[in-house]
């Protein structure tokens, strides 16, 4: 049996998910599918160093000073100690397991950093590695001229390279100078059958980030842009989550409630819970100014929930493509609030076919069987 090391910066901790870290949240799922191929070793940031045995997983554990690491950023001087700490521990543990188990291969999860800490076990110890990168990766670290040339040599020396997007996998080809795969981003949920509703009022459910990217601002202007008939066509709104944006989605949201208008604000989902919304819902609503493919558009996938998204990223050719929501033209509030209104006349029942397609597609398993069987 092959025995791989999946290195990463998003993996969850022993304790209940809070529902912030959809990333680690899948990281998690996806290596539990691939341990159904081969012998995993997960080596992942912590607090604090140690090992667990996790079913048929054995997770190392490296400290670093701060996380979540993608909230480090090289253009801050006072992140520059943390990264320094958190590139070195990492280097160190990869290290020590290569050095101590015959690995087959490892695969970086994301492309930086854990991708350079793989190309510095390939050139120490000969073992070939694989990267998975986000759009963190491309799109903002790719962005720094320095760092830029890192990401080219690490992308280059890969065995393969894969994308959670397909806009995004075009951007690693161009940089990388070599082929870039597809690899859904995907976790697993527990989504009981549900029967499609065919005519209004619906339920309306947001659960994400409250930033500027995430269009947190954008779904308040649109929603309080709805007129009195289009929530007639609405039974309730529930908009769930948190980040830097809270003092104004909570007046925005204060605001419709004085109006009359039905909807609910509550914070970060577990996994439990966040099925338990997308089993509710009608419509996930995706208001992304900045998007790839988010483990949201598989989480609705999985739950059989139709979106209604702007049309950033993939979202526009996925949705389209498989007929599983409606896309706005636009991220605007405007071209948001008309896409709500459209999906507000049709009715969910209409995209359960294509919705029981790209459920089969965006599955977890599936991406650790496709992975594995490229090595």
């Amino acid at each position: 049996m092959k025995e791989l090391a999946l290195v990463t910066t998003s993996y969850p901790d022993r304790v209940a998910e809070s529902g912030a870290e959809a990333a680690g949240a899948f990281v998690a799922d996806f290596a539990a599918a691939l341990s159904r191929h081969a012998r995993v070793h997960v080596v992942a940031a912590a607090d604090e160093d140690g090992i667990e045995e996790r079913g048929d997983l054995l997770v190392h554990r490296f400290a670093v000073p701060r996380r979540p690491l993608s909230l480090l950023s090289p253009a801050n001087p006072a992140d520059w100690r943390h990264i320094l700490t958190s590139l070195r521990a990492g280097s160190r543990a990869l290290d020590r397991l290569a050095a101590s188990h015959e690995l087959s291969h490892v695969f970086a999860l994301w492309a930086l950093p854990s991708g350079a800490w793989a190309r510095a076990v390939k050139r120490r110890y000969q073992v070939p590695y694989s990267t998975w990168a986000l759009g963190s990766d491309i799109w903002t670290l790719g962005r720094v001229p320095v760092v830029r040339s890192i990401l080219r040599s690490v992308l280059r020396e890969a065995s393969n390279r894969y994308a959670d997007g397909l806009v995004l996998g075009d951007d690693v080809e161009a940089i990388a100078g070599a082929p870039c795969g597809f690899l859904p981003s995907s976790r697993r949920l527990d989504a009981p059958e549900r029967t499609h509703a065919t005519l209004p009022p619906y339920r309306l459910a947001f659960l994400g980030r409250w930033h500027p990217n995430k269009g947190a601002d954008l779904l308040l202007e649109a929603l309080a842009a709805l007129n009195d008939e289009d929530w007639s066509r609405i039974e309730e709104v529930r908009y769930y989550g948190g980040g830097p944006l809270e003092d104004a989605v909570r007046a925005g949201v204060q605001g419709l409630i004085d109006r009359g208008r039905p909807i609910v604000l509550g914070g970060y989902l577990d996994r439990a819970g966040a099925t338990e919304l997308y089993a509710w819902a009608d419509y996930l609503l995706l208001p992304s100014r900045i998007e790839s493919i988010p483990v949201l558009f598989s989480d609705a996938m999985q739950c059989g929930v139709p979106l209604i998204s702007t049309p950033v990223g993939d979202l526009r050719r996925l949705i389209e493509s498989y007929e599983v929501g409606v896309v706005a033209g636009e991220a605007t509030p405007e071209a948001v609030r008309a896409a709500i209104q459209r999906a507000l006349a049709g009715a969910p029942a209409d995209l359960a076919s294509g919705l029981a397609k790209a459920r089969a597609d965006f599955d977890v398993d599936a991406a650790a069987k496709k992975f594995y069987d490229a090595l």
